[in-house]
Protein backbone atom coordinates (compact mmCIF):
# COMPACT_ATOMS: atom_id res chain seq x y z
CA UNK A 1 0.00 0.00 0.00
CA UNK A 2 1.47 3.30 -1.14
CA UNK A 3 1.48 6.53 1.23
CA UNK A 4 -1.77 8.47 0.68
CA UNK A 5 -1.89 11.35 -1.99
CA UNK A 6 -3.31 14.84 -0.53
CA UNK A 7 -5.16 16.84 -3.56
CA UNK A 8 -5.17 20.51 -2.89
CA UNK A 9 -2.43 20.31 0.12
CA UNK A 10 -2.21 23.99 1.40
CA UNK A 11 1.12 24.97 -0.24
CA UNK A 12 2.10 28.10 2.51
CA UNK A 13 3.04 25.48 5.27
CA UNK A 14 6.33 24.24 5.21
CA UNK A 15 9.27 23.03 7.53
CA UNK A 16 11.80 25.23 5.81
CA UNK A 17 9.72 28.76 6.82
CA UNK A 18 8.82 27.69 10.54
CA UNK A 19 12.24 26.71 11.14
CA UNK A 20 13.39 30.01 9.75
CA UNK A 21 10.37 31.83 11.34
CA UNK A 22 11.64 30.48 14.54
CA UNK A 23 15.27 30.77 14.18
CA UNK A 24 14.29 34.37 13.62
CA UNK A 25 12.38 35.05 16.75
CA UNK A 26 14.81 33.39 19.01
CA UNK A 27 17.51 35.94 17.47
CA UNK A 28 15.08 38.67 18.17
CA UNK A 29 15.24 37.58 21.57
CA UNK A 30 18.45 36.83 22.31
CA UNK A 31 19.10 40.58 20.84
CA UNK A 32 16.86 42.38 23.05
CA UNK A 33 18.61 40.64 26.20
CA UNK A 34 21.70 42.05 25.24
CA UNK A 35 20.31 45.44 24.57
CA UNK A 36 18.55 45.19 28.03
CA UNK A 37 21.95 43.86 29.45
CA UNK A 38 23.78 46.74 27.94
CA UNK A 39 21.14 49.50 28.97
CA UNK A 40 21.53 47.68 32.39
CA UNK A 41 25.13 47.79 33.11
CA UNK A 42 25.02 51.53 31.44
CA UNK A 43 22.60 52.21 34.34
CA UNK A 44 25.15 50.93 36.74
CA UNK A 45 28.23 52.56 35.58
CA UNK A 46 26.12 55.78 35.32
CA UNK A 47 24.86 55.32 39.26
CA UNK A 48 29.00 54.83 40.24
CA UNK A 49 30.19 57.56 38.64
CA UNK A 50 27.53 59.64 39.83
CA UNK A 51 28.11 58.46 43.87
CA UNK A 52 32.06 58.91 42.84
CA UNK A 53 31.58 62.44 41.82
CA UNK A 54 29.62 63.28 45.11
CA UNK A 55 32.43 61.82 47.05
CA UNK A 56 35.34 63.70 45.68
CA UNK A 57 32.65 66.96 45.40
CA UNK A 58 34.77 68.02 48.78
CA UNK A 59 38.36 67.52 48.22
CA UNK A 60 39.19 69.42 51.83
CA UNK A 61 36.54 67.27 53.63
CA UNK A 62 38.40 63.90 52.22
CA UNK A 63 42.04 65.19 52.99
CA UNK A 64 41.13 66.14 56.80
CA UNK A 65 39.95 62.80 57.47
CA UNK A 66 42.53 61.09 55.76
CA UNK A 67 40.07 59.74 52.89
CA UNK A 68 41.11 58.46 49.61
CA UNK A 69 37.90 57.88 47.09
CA UNK A 70 38.36 55.26 43.83
CA UNK A 71 36.29 54.65 41.15
CA UNK A 72 36.49 51.03 39.13
CA UNK A 73 33.87 50.26 36.92
CA UNK A 74 30.65 49.52 38.76
CA UNK A 75 32.51 50.14 42.41
CA UNK A 76 33.56 53.21 44.60
CA UNK A 77 36.30 52.81 47.07
CA UNK A 78 36.21 55.26 49.81
CA UNK A 79 39.05 54.21 51.73
CA UNK A 80 41.12 55.42 55.08
CA UNK A 81 43.92 53.92 56.36
CA UNK A 82 41.91 51.71 58.95
CA UNK A 83 39.00 51.17 56.78
CA UNK A 84 37.39 50.61 53.73
CA UNK A 85 33.52 51.64 52.86
CA UNK A 86 32.77 49.85 48.91
CA UNK A 87 29.51 50.34 47.23
CA UNK A 88 28.86 48.40 44.34
CA UNK A 89 26.09 48.77 41.31
CA UNK A 90 24.77 45.76 39.40
CA UNK A 91 21.16 44.84 38.02
CA UNK A 92 19.64 48.18 39.23
CA UNK A 93 20.21 47.55 42.34
CA UNK A 94 23.18 48.58 45.02
CA UNK A 95 25.57 46.90 47.84
CA UNK A 96 27.49 49.14 50.23
CA UNK A 97 29.86 47.14 52.92
CA UNK A 98 32.03 48.68 55.69
CA UNK A 99 35.11 46.68 56.42
CA UNK A 100 38.21 46.98 59.03
CA UNK A 101 42.13 47.24 57.49
CA UNK A 102 43.12 47.61 61.02
CA UNK A 103 43.08 44.08 61.63
CA UNK A 104 44.10 42.17 58.18
CA UNK A 105 47.06 39.66 59.12
CA UNK A 106 46.63 37.58 56.25
CA UNK A 107 44.94 39.45 53.39
CA UNK A 108 45.04 42.42 51.62
CA UNK A 109 40.37 42.82 51.75
CA UNK A 110 39.45 43.66 54.78
CA UNK A 111 36.72 41.29 55.77
CA UNK A 112 32.92 43.57 55.63
CA UNK A 113 31.96 44.28 58.93
CA UNK A 114 28.44 45.78 57.96
CA UNK A 115 26.34 45.73 54.48
CA UNK A 116 23.16 46.96 53.47
CA UNK A 117 21.70 46.71 50.60
CA UNK A 118 20.40 50.46 48.45
CA UNK A 119 18.03 51.11 45.34
CA UNK A 120 19.35 54.27 43.86
CA UNK A 121 23.00 56.79 44.16
CA UNK A 122 20.96 58.75 47.24
CA UNK A 123 20.60 55.95 49.42
CA UNK A 124 24.25 54.94 48.56
CA UNK A 125 25.53 58.14 49.48
CA UNK A 126 23.44 58.32 52.69
CA UNK A 127 24.43 54.76 53.57
CA UNK A 128 28.42 55.53 52.84
CA UNK A 129 27.16 58.73 55.09
CA UNK A 130 26.04 56.60 58.07
CA UNK A 131 29.29 54.07 57.97
CA UNK A 132 31.79 56.83 58.24
CA UNK A 133 29.99 58.24 60.61
CA UNK A 134 30.55 55.20 62.24
CA UNK A 135 34.62 55.04 61.98
CA UNK A 136 35.33 57.99 62.55
CA UNK A 137 34.51 59.34 66.07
Amino acid sequence: MSAPTRKNAPTTLSLRHAFEVEQARREAERYAREEADRRQQEEDLGRAEQLYDALIGDPAFLAAHQLTADWRRYTVLLESPDFRIRAYFEAGHGSVSVGDKRNVAVSATPAPLKREEVDSVADALRVVAQFLADEIQ
